[in-house]
């Protein structure tokens, strides 16, 4: 008799995310490790049209869909510039505790500005942005650029430069993965004993010889 062929099937992807839930087609569950998937969150964010990527992961026979990059439409940009405006835009990289990051953020002036404004403006948002993600994980970044956080933030900074009609993130993606930066542990007995510069080894002789006259001394008595 001759085998049954394999069926694909569809597999459920939990997104914490955003409390979503996906499904990928394939034959087997672990054939969904390293797999990208798009979600459109348009409905979610009521109109914001954003398009997440995520990377898949398979733990005990469980699938997990983990943010790897973040867009903010083009037609949705386009959509909120309005005459009489200039936008400011600027893309760079950036470390973060767990990974490095490239960012695109995006400016929407109230009036027409000059060239000088605007180096300022996109100095500034550098600055902030890498100031702001250098101790929080991607997953947090992300969360707090859907809930419009880290935005309202940076607006709230740059708007002393100039008053802002939109501030955004027009894309962030996940360059590359780093290792978790540990808390430093804390220093070991011997290193206690060091007392200025003088190395442990040389303390506790000392304390030796002192231990041993005040023993000569009794004796004596």
């Amino acid at each position: 008799m001759a085998q049954a062929k394999k069926k694909k099937r569809f597999f459920d992807v939990e997104m914490p995310l955003i409390n979503k839930q996906t499904q990928i087609l394939a034959f087997e569950m672990p054939e969904l490790e390293n797999r990208f998937i798009k979600y459109d969150l348009t409905r979610i964010l009521r109109g914001k049209s954003i398009l997440m990527q995520f990377k898949v992961s398979v733990k005990n026979n469980e699938a997990v869909a983990l943010p790897r990059g973040l867009l903010l439409m083009p037609y949705f940009l386009r959509r909120m510039i309005r005459k009489g405006t200039d936008y400011v835009e600027d893309s760079f990289i950036a470390n973060c505790r767990d990974a490095t990051l490239k960012i695109k953020p995006f400016l929407i002036t109230r009036r027409k500005v000059s060239n000088r404004v605007k180096r300022g403006l996109r100095d500034k948002t550098k600055e902030e942005i890498t100031r702001y993600i250098q101790d929080k994980t991607t997953e947090r970044i992300f969360e707090e650029i859907l809930k419009n956080k880290m935005q309202k933030e940076l607006s709230m900074i740059l708007k002393k430069i100039y008053p802002l009609s939109l501030c955004e993130i027009k894309s962030i993606e996940i360059e590359k993965d780093l290792e978790m930066k540990k808390v430093e542990e804390s220093p070991k007995k011997s290193e206690d004993k060091e007392v200025k510069g003088v190395p442990a080894e040389k303390t506790e002789k000392k304390e030796k010889k002192t231990k041993k006259k005040e023993d000569d001394s009794e004796e004596a008595k």
